[in-house]
C-alpha cells in the first residue's frame, strides 16, 4: 500500500513539475488555469495538449504547449527555424475561422521555456487514436488507449477533413501541405479539426483565376520539425519541385489507408535517400497492388486509388469527394446536418428534428451523447423549437446512464419545465413530459422532482386543456409508487379531486375516479377512509360511467388487503351512499347487479363482524356475570363467618372480658385507647365475678353428642309410684257421667295441635330429678293478669332436654300467634282434676308413706331459684303469657322437664271447685295391698 502510494505522489508531483515547468512564466497562465496532460498533437506530436479553464468565464479550453527543452540539442539557428515554423503555423491558425479548422480561443504566447496557445476543448489528436502515443503523459490515459473510432465517426471525420480542404482550396486559396495524422485533432464533441499550418502553401495570386503556388526545395539538412511528413506528400513535391490543390488530395488518400490501417502508410520513405524512395513509389503507384487497399471499404477503394493516381489532374479535388456515396451514410448526413443546423430556418429544422428519433438507435451511444446531444440542447434557447427537440433528448436520456443524465441532460431540462409560454407550445411540451415521465422520476435526483418534475404535473391537472388533463390523469398511476407520499398527499391527491369535481367534462371526471381507483393502494388507509370516500359523496353527476366509477373505488377500497373499510364506516357512511345511487334510473341490469354484489358483500361482512363482536360480548358479561356471582356467594359466605365470629365473640369476647384476658393470655396487649375509663367498685367487682365465671366456661369439657345404642328389652322393676299416679287419675273417671259445667270466664278446651301443654304424668325419674334438684313440685308462677285453664295432660310440650345453665330456650310461639286462653274452658275431666282438692292431702300422705320425704323448701331457696338468670327468663311478660302451669324443674344430668300438676296457684280466685267424691277407694287400697304385700 505504501508503494502504491509513493508511486502516486511521484506520478503527481511529476505532472506537476513537468505542467509548472513547462508553462510557468508564459501570459497564457495569466488567464487560463492549466490541467492535466491529456494528449499531444501537431508536427511530430511536438504539442502538448492541457485541459485547461479560463478564469475569468470557467470556460473550458485545451492549452497547446510546445516545451522549448525539446529542441535543446539543435543549433541556435536550427531552433530558431523550428520556433519560427511553429509560430508560422499557429499564426496561420489563428487568422482562419471554419468549423473544419481547430478554432483558437487564446493567440500564441511566447516565454523563454515554451510556446503556448489556448484552443477550443479538445480529446486527442487522430495520431493518438491511430496509437502513435509520442509526447504523451506516463501512464497513457485510459479513454485514448481504449478508444476505438466507430464507421460513422471515420466516415463523417474523413468528410470534415473534405470539407476543410475544400474550404482552403476554394475559398483561402492555400495548400495545407502536411495533411497528417499529428495535424487532425479531434474535439470534445468527436469533430474532426485540421491545424498544423506551419507549411502552408498560400498562392501566389489568388485574385487571378489560374492560381499558382510556390513549392520549396526539399532540404534533408533541415531538422524534421522543419519539414513536413514524406510519407504523406505527393510524389511531385519530391520529383518535380510542384504542388497544387491535388498535392493535398493525394495526403488525403493516404490518410484515409491510414485511418483503416490503423495509421500505417502505404510506403515507408527512407529520408536519407528520400529521392530513390520516391522514384521507387512512383513506379509502384502506377501499377498499385489491389491488397494495399484490401482494409479500406469497398465503395471507397475505388476514390482512393484515384487519389493516389500518379497524375495530379486525374485526382478528385476536395469539393468533388464531399459528394462521393461513401459519405452518403445516414449518420454521416445527419452529423452533417447538426453541423450545419445554425443556417437552417425553424420550418427546416422541425422537419429534421421530426424524423430524428428513427436515426438515433442507429447511432453509437457516444456519437449521439458527444455529438448531437449538445447541439439538441443548444435549441432549447429557442421555444417554438422545444416541442420538436424534446423527444429526441429524452430519446437519448433512455440511453444514458443516471449518472450521465444528471450531468448532461439535466441542467439543460431545468428552463423547459418551466416554460410556460408560448401556450401551444407549453402543452405540447407538458404532453412530451408526461409520456416520458417514469423517465424523468426514475433518474432525476428526488430534490429535482420535488422542485421541477412535479410542478409541472400539477400544471399539467391545472391546464385548461381536456387532452392534457386526461392524458395526465391517464399516465399518474404508471408512475405512482416513485411519487413521494407527502407530495402525494398533500398536492397530488388534492387537484385530482378538484379537478374531478370542477370539470365539464365527463371524459376528464371519470378519468380522475379511474385514476383515484388505480392509485389507492400507494395511500395510507385512514386518509382513504376519511378524505376519499367523504368526496365521493360531494361528486355531483349521476352519469353511469361516474356511478361505476365511485363503485370501483368503494369495492377497491373494500376489497383491498391494505385499505378494507371498517363497520362503523359501511353503516354509517358507505352503505347510505351506496343503496340510493343503486337504484339510479341511469344503470342498466348488468351495472345494477355490480351495485347489488358489492352492497350484499359489504352487508355480509357488516353482519359477521358484528355478529362475532355481540357474541364476544354476551361471553363476556356471562363470565363477569358468573364472576360476580362468585364474588357475592365469597363475600356472603365471608360475611356469615364474620357475623358467626361477630357473635362468638359478642357472648366470650364483650368489652373488658374476652378481649383483654385473651389478647393478655396471647401476649397482646390492646390498643390504649385516647383516655382512660375509670371503674367504680361495683363495676370492679362485676368484673371480677364474670372473669371468674368466664374461667370456668373455658375449663369446662366441651360438649360432645353421645350415639346411643338401643339396648334390649329390659325387665324393669314395677314403679309404685307410677302405678300409683295411674291409679288416682282413674279416680278421675269416677266423675258424673254428664259434663260438668263450664268454669265461669272459660270456654270448653279441647285437645288441640299448638296449645301449651304439659303431661300430668311424671315417671319415677322425673320425681327423683325434683328431689335432688331441692325445689318443690308444687311450686309455680302465677302469671299477672292472665289466668287459663288446664290443659290437655296428654300434650308434651318440651320433648327434647336442655342443658343447664344455657340460656336458649326452644321456640315459643309469639304472643300474636297464640290463642286467647281468655276465651278457653277446660274439659269435664280436666275441670274435675284441677278442682279435686282432697286428693292432694291423701297424696302428700302417701308420698311420706311410700317415698322418701321431700325436703322443705326455704326462702331463701326460693328466692335464689328466682336469681338464677335462665330461670327468670320465663318471667318475662312474654313467658307468663307461654306458660299456664306449675313449673316443675329437675336438673339431673343437666335435663329439666316441666308439668302442668294441680296446685293451687294455678286456681284463680273466682274459681270456685265442687266438691267430689272418691269412689273405689277400697280397690285402690287393695292394689296397695297387692303391691307391697
Amino acid at each position: 500500500m505504501e508503494s502504491m502510494l509513493n508511486k502516486l505522489k511521484s506520478t503527481v508531483t511529476k505532472v506537476t513539475a513537468d505542467v509548472t515547468s513547462a508553462v510557468m512564466g508564459n501570459p497564457v497562465t495569466r488567464e487560463f488555469d492549466v490541467g492535466k496532460h491529456i494528449a499531444s498533437g501537431g508536427n511530430g506530436l511536438a504539442w502538448k495538449i492541457f485541459n485547461g479553464t479560463k478564469k475569468s468565464t470557467k470556460q473550458e479550453v485545451a492549452v497547446f504547449v510546445f516545451d522549448k527543452k525539446l529542441i535543446d540539442k539543435y543549433q541556435k539557428y536550427e531552433k530558431d527555424q523550428i520556433i519560427d515554423s511553429l509560430k508560422r503555423g499557429v499564426q496561420q491558425l489563428t487568422r482562419l475561422r471554419h468549423p473544419r479548422l481547430l478554432t483558437v480561443q487564446h493567440p500564441l504566447e511566447e516565454s523563454r521555456d515554451c510556446l503556448a496557445f489556448c484552443t477550443e476543448p479538445v480529446f486527442a489528436s487522430l495520431a493518438n487514436v491511430l496509437g502513435s502515443w509520442d509526447n504523451l503523459p506516463s501512464p497513457l490515459p485510459a479513454d485514448i488507449k481504449d478508444h476505438k473510432l466507430y464507421d460513422v465517426e471515420t466516415k463523417y471525420g474523413l468528410l470534415q477533413v473534405s470539407e476543410g480542404l475544400s474550404f482552403l482550396h476554394s475559398s483561402v486559396k492555400m495548400i495545407h501541405s502536411n495533411l497528417t495524422p499529428e495535424n487532425i485533432i479531434l474535439n470534445k464533441s468527436g469533430a474532426w479539426k485540421i491545424m498544423g499550418f506551419d507549411f502552408c502553401n498560400p498562392s501566389v495570386n489568388p485574385s487571378e483565376q489560374e492560381v499558382k503556388y510556390v513549392c520549396k526545395e526539399w532540404d534533408p539538412n533541415l531538422p524534421s520539425l522543419c519539414l513536413p511528413n514524406p510519407e504523406y506528400l505527393a510524389p511531385e513535391y519530391i520529383l518535380s519541385v510542384s504542388c497544387d490543390p491535388a498535392s493535398d488530395m493525394y495526403s488525403l488518400g493516404v490518410l484515409v489507408h491510414a485511418v483503416y490501417n490503423k495509421g500505417k502508410t502505404i510506403f515507408e520513405v527512407n529520408k536519407q535517400d528520400i529521392y530513390k524512395s520516391f522514384s521507387r513509389q512512383l513506379d509502384q503507384l502506377s501499377h498499385l497492388n489491389p491488397s494495399i487497399l484490401v482494409n479500406l471499404p469497398e465503395e471507397v477503394r475505388e476514390h482512393v486509388k484515384l487519389l493516389l493516381n500518379v497524375t495530379p489532374a486525374v485526382r478528385p479535388d476536395a469539393d468533388q469527394m464531399t459528394k462521393i456515396p461513401f459519405f452518403d451514410d445516414v449518420g454521416a448526413v445527419t452529423l452533417q446536418y447538426f453541423d450545419s443546423l445554425f443556417q437552417r430556418d425553424n420550418l427546416q429544422k422541425s422537419q429534421f428534428f421530426k424524423g430524428l428519433p428513427k436515426v438515433l438507435p442507429k447511432l453509437p451511444k457516444r456519437v449521439v451523447v458527444q455529438r448531437i446531444l449538445p447541439a439538441l440542447t443548444s435549441e432549447f434557447v429557442n421555444p417554438d423549437m422545444v416541442p420538436f427537440v424534446l423527444p429526441n433528448v429524452l430519446l437519448i436520456a433512455e440511453e444514458c446512464t443516471k449518472e450521465e443524465y444528471t450531468k448532461l441532460i439535466l441542467p439543460d431540462l431545468g428552463p423547459v419545465f418551466r416554460q410556460q409560454e408560448p401556450i401551444q407550445a407549453s402543452n405540447m411540451i407538458l404532453l412530451i413530459f408526461l409520456q416520458k415521465m417514469d423517465l424523468l422520476l426514475t433518474k432525476t435526483p428526488p430534490d429535482e422532482i420535488k422542485n421541477s418534475v412535479l410542478p409541472m404535473v400539477y400544471r399539467a391537472l391545472e391546464a385548461p386543456s381536456i387532452q392534457i388533463q386526461e392524458l395526465c390523469l391517464n399516465i399518474i398511476p404508471t408512475f405512482a409508487n416513485l411519487i413521494d407520499y407527502p407530495s402525494m398527499k398533500n398536492s397530488l391527491i388534492p387537484r385530482i379531486k378538484s379537478a374531478c369535481l370542477q370539470t365539464s367534462s365527463l371524459a376528464v371526471r371519470v378519468n380522475s375516479l379511474v385514476c383515484l381507483g388505480k392509485i389507492l393502494e400507494y395511500l395510507d388507509k385512514w386518509y382513504v377512509l376519511d378524505e376519499i370516500l367523504p368526496f365521493l359523496q360531494q361528486i355531483p353527476s349521476r352519469e353511469p360511467a361516474v356511478l361505476m366509477g365511485i363503485l370501483g373505488i368503494y369495492k377497491c377500497t373494500f376489497t383491498h388487503k391494505k385499505l378494507g373499510v371498517t363497520k362503523e364506516q359501511l353503516a354509517s357512511k358507505v352503505l347510505p351512499h351506496l343503496i340510493p345511487l343503486s337504484i339510479d334510473n341511469n344503470l342498466n341490469l348488468n351495472q345494477f347487479n355490480s351495485f347489488m354484489a358489492v352492497i350484499k358483500e359489504m352487508l355480509n361482512k357488516l353482519e359477521a363482524e358484528h355478529k362475532t363482536k355481540l357474541e364476544q360480548l354476551h361471553v363476556m358479561q356471562e363470565q363477569q356475570r358468573s364472576l360476580d356471582i362468585t364474588n357475592q356467594l365469597n363475600i356472603s359466605a365471608d360475611q356469615q363467618v364474620g357475623k358467626a365470629n361477630n357473635q362468638t365473640d359478642k357472648v366470650f369476647d364483650q368489652d373488658f372480658l374476652t378481649g383483654s384476658i385473651e389478647k393478655q393470655e396471647n401476649g397482646h396487649v390492646p390498643k390504649q385507647q385516647g383516655k382512660k375509663m375509670s371503674l367504680t367498685l361495683e363495676e370492679k367487682q362485676r368484673l371480677a365475678k364474670e372473669q371468674e365465671q368466664v374461667q370456668k366456661m373455658k375449663s369446662q369439657q366441651p360438649l360432645t353428642p353421645s350415639s346411643v345404642t338401643p339396648a334390649g328389652p329390659v325387665k324393669q322393676t314395677k314403679d309404685l309410684t307410677m302405678t300409683l299416679m295411674e291409679n288416682m287419675s282413674s279416680l278421675n273417671s269416677f266423675s258424673n257421667a254428664a259434663p260438668k259445667p263450664a268454669v265461669a270466664g272459660f270456654s270448653p278446651v279441647t285437645s288441640m295441635p299448638g296449645s301449651l301443654g304439659f303431661p300430668a304424668s311424671v315417671d319415677n325419674m322425673a320425681l327423683n330429678r325434683n328431689l335432688q334438684n331441692g325445689l318443690n313440685s308444687n311450686t309455680g308462677f302465677q302469671p299477672s293478669s292472665f289466668n287459663m285453664g288446664p290443659v290437655n295432660p296428654n300434650h308434651n310440650f318440651f320433648s327434647a332436654a336442655a342443658p343447664i345453665g344455657m340460656n336458649k330456650m326452644p321456640s315459643l310461639p309469639s304472643p300474636a300467634a297464640m290463642q286467647n286462653f281468655n276465651t278457653l274452658s277446660s274439659p269435664p275431666a280436666m275441670l274435675q282434676q284441677n278442682s279435686f282438692s282432697k286428693p292432694t292431702s291423701d297424696m302428700t300422705s302417701l308420698d311420706n308413706l311410700f317415698g322418701p320425704q321431700k325436703p322443705k323448701v326455704s326462702m331463701n331457696q326460693m328466692s335464689q331459684q328466682k336469681q338464677n338468670p335462665w330461670l327468670n327468663q320465663f318471667a318475662t311478660p312474654q313467658a307468663s303469657q307461654t306458660m299456664s302451669g306449675n313449673v316443675t324443674q329437675t336438673g339431673m344430668a343437666g335435663q329439666s322437664t316441666f308439668g302442668v300438676q294441680s296446685n293451687p296457684f294455678f286456681n284463680p280466685p273466682n274459681l270456685t271447685q265442687p266438691a267430689n267424691t272418691m269412689k273405689n277407694s277400697s280397690s285402690a287400697s287393695n292394689d296397695l295391698k297387692d303391691l307391697f304385700g
